[in-house]
């Protein structure tokens, strides 16, 4: 029975480990590479003087780089497998990751935003076919298996929450005249440990992409309402995102509550694997991304309409238990929709939409940031940004029923 067993690869034995593994590439591209910037926005803006316009330009940067890579990664995988593009993506992130703690200039650390972007892409398309896969040796948790990769984002979430503070403070300590640039080492340094943890249990799974021949067109317009919402999530999510803890911090919120606060968010996104997991499966069509982005509407107003504690940390949970979900959904929807063969286009379909909606929503909440209203009124417009991709997405119905 052992030498059975040992015949079988590890995605087959131990879905589960594997999934997990799997979910430390979410970790690198989204948890650490994006959303570790919430934490360094506030020192950065305060050390190098920055508008609210530049501090969200900075995550534009990173979305167009995402755009950038979200379109060349078929291509990619199609030539060299999606374990390639996954640990490649990986180790580049890092990489670049690390070079932010050598620079002060904001044309070098724009540069550096856009490469992370761009290697993020790599890592989260890959890994995102790779969990499809794995769903599909293991129906029956197929819906888990997926949330729990796309879950993994918050395991980079909660140590940036540990890593950036403690970072920030040992820089302090020794005079160190940019803090904030021993956390980008460190987290360089934590995407490197992350790629080789994920490396062997990736290699367990089918990564070869099917050639473009083999491939079904995929129609746009087939799944015209889920982009559109999609579109409008990637506005809405990432304004929350860039800028909550700068909210939180103006509203008079210290740094063990900030980091407790970004670590409970966290756990959320953890968590979210196991909440949603039944929807994804149920839901063919649209409906599991309006119902999420309708949730993520209201969280991202509760910061707004009060600064009490309890509802600003409500807002956190839900905020976290719910956004990496509409990214699971759409995953979801491709594999209830498509063949196996199309998996590919129809995931780097919506990671495109998603990088485009990304490049416009910091930005435009970094400028309305800087008038009247300040950051209260920039996430008014994200919150408005989400119902409208929860109305979208509504109208999606399943390809089988059109």
């Amino acid at each position: 029975m052992a030498e059975q067993a040992m015949n079988h690869p590890l995605s087959q034995r131990h879905p589960f480990l594997t999934a997990f593994a799997l979910s430390l590439a979410a970790a690198v591209s989204l948890g650490m590479s994006r959303f570790s910037y919430a934490l360094l926005l506030p020192p950065m803006r305060a050390d190098l003087d920055w508008s609210y316009l530049l501090a969200g330009a900075m995550n534009t940067a990173n979305a167009l780089g995402y755009l950038i890579g979200a379109m060349v990664t078929p291509a990619f995988m199609r030539r060299f497998g999606a374990q390639s593009a996954l640990i490649g993506g990986s180790v580049c992130t890092g990489l670049f990751m690390l070079l932010s703690g050598f620079v002060v200039s904001a044309e070098m650390l724009l540069a550096q935003r856009v490469l992370a972007g761009a290697a993020s892409a790599f890592i989260f398309i890959a890994g995102g076919l790779l969990a499809a896969r794995l769903g599909a040796l293991h129906p029956r948790h197929a819906g888990f298996l997926i949330g729990l990769y796309y879950g993994g984002t918050g395991f980079g979430i909660v140590l940036s929450a540990l890593l950036v503070p403690a970072a920030l403070a040992g820089a302090t300590a020794q005079g160190v005249p940019h803090g904030w640039q021993w956390a980008w080492i460190g987290l360089g340094v934590m995407c490197f440990l992350a790629t080789l943890a994920m490396a062997l249990p990736a290699a367990s799974i089918d990564g070869a992409a099917a050639p473009a021949n083999g491939q079904r067109p995929v129609r746009l317009l087939s799944f015209g309402w889920s982009l559109g919402g999609y579109f409008m999530f990637g506005v809405g999510y990432i304004g929350y995102m860039t800028f909550v803890i700068a909210l939180l911090k103006e509203q008079g919120m210290q740094g063990p509550q900030l980091s407790l606060f970004y670590a409970a968010l966290g756990v959320a996104v953890v968590a979210s694997s196991r909440i949603w997991a039944g929807m994804l499966d149920r839901f063919k069509g649209g409906q599991a991304m309006a119902i999420l982005n309708g949730l993520l509407a209201v969280a991202t107003l509760l910061p707004v309409l009060t600064s009490a504690i309890v509802a600003v940390f409500a807002s956190g949970i839900l905020f976290g238990a719910v956004f990496l979900s509409v990214v699971a959904s759409t995953t979801a929807l491709v594999r209830h929709n498509l063949p196996a063969t199309s998996w590919s286009s129809g995931i780097s379909m919506f990671t495109i939409v998603f990088a485009a909606g990304q490049i416009v929503g910091p930005t435009v909440v970094g400028w309305i940031s800087d008038g009247a209203g300040g950051l209260q009124r920039g996430l008014v417009f994200s919150a408005v940004a989400l119902l409208i991709g929860a109305a979208l997405a509504s109208r999606q119905q399943p390809l089988q029923q059109r």
